[in-house]
């Protein structure tokens, strides 16, 4: 999901929380909790109050998933572009120390403006 050699987009639509907690839970540790999951065909991106946890599926079964883990701690910056009138989509784009860029493409139903906040108490 997140090819950091290509600066992969990712196209992702806003799901309930219970979906994202239920991908990632094995991986969470204590005092880790989810803020918000958005999904794409068969991946997710899930964002949890200590780092973003992408979930790429992989074969035929999709039984095979690639976790990328980012902590909060590793964004240097990043930029948000909300959607508009006629651009329905809004653009995240993550600056990871020794990574480079990462974007996101959420669709325009997707509380950006919240996620962007979350990310700020992050990593402020």
């Amino acid at each position: 999901m997140i090819d950091f050699n290509n600066k992969g987009l990712v196209k992702l639509k806003g799901e309930s929380l219970k979906y994202g907690e239920n991908a990632v839970e094995e991986l969470l540790i204590d005092g880790e909790f989810v803020t918000g999951s958005y999904v794409s065909i068969r991946d997710r991106v899930v964002f949890t109050n200590k780092r973003i946890i992408s979930c790429n599926v992989q074969g035929l079964t999709g039984k095979k998933v690639d976790y990328t883990s980012i902590p909060y701690s590793k964004i240097q910056t990043y930029s948000v572009e909300t959607a508009g009138l006629l651009d329905l989509d809004a653009e995240l784009d993550i600056w990871l120390s020794g990574v480079g860029v990462v974007r996101f493409e959420l669709s325009g139903g997707a509380n950006v403006k919240a996620l962007c906040k979350n990310i700020s108490e992050y990593i402020l």
